[in-house]
């Protein structure tokens, strides 16, 4: 049985079990780029990583960036997603490039 998953997802690089499940993923790290953005998130944003990934990225599939380049800040990644906190913004380039685009 082979499984696909989109280029977008974070697990398209885990192993899979008895072929059936995924194993323990390792998170993949988000490279760190002296293109990266300090931003503080407002409140249009609140809990919705998603919105800003559609608005940065052009993709609302992508909301899982923030909480990869920001694990010391954000660890429930809607919960903590929260107006007022400052995280690291990728750059659109710093993306592209860890999806393989």
């Amino acid at each position: 049985m082979a499984t696909s998953y989109k280029k977008e997802s974070f697990i398209k690089r885990s192993n899979l079990m008895d072929n059936q499940f995924l194993d323990v993923n390792s998170l993949p790290r988000m490279p760190i780029s002296p293109f990266d953005e300090d931003y503080t998130i407002p409140q249009k944003y609140d809990e919705r990583p998603d919105l800003l990934a559609y608005q940065l990225y052009e993709s609302s599939r992508l909301w899982w960036v923030f909480a990869l380049r920001n694990l010391d800040t954000i660890q429930d990644p809607i919960r903590d997603f929260k107006a007022g906190i400052t995280i690291k913004l990728p750059s659109a380039e710093t993306v592209n490039n860890f999806l393989g685009r």
